[in-house]
């Protein structure tokens, strides 16, 4: 057949397709084995209470893997943005599924709380205290 029509080569359509399902079957593996590889560490913010103008009262759920000392942040606002409480929170090596109830002492009434994040060790890369100048951060935790 090659001698008699000149067929002497594969259509370069089908070389091209090939080479993409072949790259594209490579990407998938590599992100679902990624994705199976990487360390679960989720954080959901549960609720808050406003107790009292010195206190905030705050509920989040930890899911970890049971051996890591996870680092968690939260932190309390006023109205005009300004931080009124911040407190890193230490979570020692335990169960995989941890619920957390923190009382956040605030300097004055606060209008927003936020869980910054969590992350495996001592530290957790999040936002830094922004409370404005000359202002002293309160002493964690609150206590009666």
């Amino acid at each position: 057949m090659i001698a008699r029509y000149g067929l002497d080569r594969r259509p370069i359509g089908t070389i091209i397709g090939a080479t993409l399902l072949i790259v594209g079957f490579v990407a998938a593996l590599i992100f679902v084995s990624l994705g199976l590889n990487r360390d679960t560490l989720t954080a959901t913010l549960i609720t808050w209470d406003d107790v009292a103008p010195d206190h905030v009262s705050v509920t989040f759920d930890v899911q970890r893997q049971a051996a890591d000392t996870v680092t968690c942040v939260v932190r309390a606002q006023d109205k005009s943005r300004a931080d009124v409480g911040y407190a890193a929170i230490t979570l020692e090596p335990g169960a995989a599924t941890v619920r957390v109830d923190y009382e956040l002492r605030t300097l004055a009434p606060a209008y927003v709380l936020e869980l910054l994040g969590c992350s495996v060790g001592p530290t957790a890369n999040v936002i830094q205290p922004q409370f404005p100048p000359g202002v002293v951060p309160p002493n964690q935790p609150w206590s009666p």
